[in-house]
């Protein structure tokens, strides 16, 4: 039988394949740098932000940055935080990057575990993703639809990628099988399910034939890498159209940098793939 300590030892090598915070020093502090960052765009940009609650749920709501006009694409960015940490106001300032471009940006909100299993989450996001395919062209949102998200907001992207108003998904550092985060410290709020880790890990389901660009920094946990070049075998293996972005220099947070930034890697990606249109 294992001594505890070989099973503290084991535990905590699981858990640090996971820990982001940990893995990046100053994390904490970049974090709180991108919020007050982006409470400033959003005050920058009241009067064109516009808020909307689209469900009975405290966070079924939509914020919405529109370009103001009809012929331009929407990105919609969902925020990562493992499920259960962080608000899309704290990711605002992410618009920076493609509003300059002429784009309209959308983030949605979803319950937090351990309020929500994950499969509440996903359910969430499904109806609010409805509610903007009825709705969004009196917000001044207009196709085409880029579906992107971080973190874990990267793996809700992928696994939404199929919904009929989406045309094409951006990934940032998603996590493609859940199976192992059972055990680890992030599941006392998870609490997954194995129909769960079946359902909602991509690397488990049907890969959707829509184009996906799977990016990831190169300074990042090797898991990150690991999955997004899993899920680009497996996207092959079917003739999924497929983008393989290892961002050089760049680190799970600081990935942010080349969305939010007008000439970031991946805001260019966008542009050069749907478009530039003059704001």
């Amino acid at each position: 039988m294992p001594a505890p300590c070989d099973n503290t030892a084991a535990q905590a090598v699981r858990d640090a394949a996971y820990d982001n915070v940990a893995a990046v020093p100053g994390s904490r502090d970049w974090m709180a740098r991108l919020r007050a960052d982006s409470e400033s765009f959003r005050t920058r940009l009241h009067t064109i932000r516009q808020d909307v609650q689209w469900g009975p749920e405290p966070a079924n709501r939509w914020t919405f940055y529109p370009s103001g006009r009809t012929d331009t694409p929407c990105l919609i960015f969902i925020h990562g935080g493992y499920w259960q940490w962080n608000r899309p106001e704290d990711f605002a300032c992410l618009a920076e990057g493609l509003l300059a471009h002429g784009w309209s940006v959308a983030m949605p909100a979803h319950t937090l575990a351990p309020s929500a299993s994950l499969t509440r989450i996903v359910h969430e996001l499904e109806q609010a993703l409805n509610w903007l395919a009825e709705r969004g062209a009196a917000y001044g949102l207009h196709a085409p639809y880029v579906l992107s998200g971080w973190s874990a907001g990267g793996t809700l992207a992928t696994l939404l990628l199929g919904h009929p108003l989406i045309n094409a998904g951006l990934c940032l550092s998603g996590i493609h099988d859940l199976a192992p985060l059972r055990n680890t410290y992030l599941n006392a709020a998870l609490k997954l399910s194995m129909q769960e880790i079946e359902d909602f890990s991509p690397l488990r389901i049907p890969p959707c034939p829509k184009p996906l660009c799977l990016a990831f920094g190169t300074e990042e946990l090797p898991v990150f890498a690991q999955d997004a070049a899993a899920l680009l075998t497996l996207r092959n293996h079917h003739n999924c159209p497929t983008t393989f972005m290892p961002v050089p220099q760049k680190d799970h947070f600081r990935m942010l940098n080349t969305l939010r930034a007008p000439d970031g890697s991946l805001t260019r990606w966008l542009v050069e793939t749907f478009g530039h249109f003059p704001p």
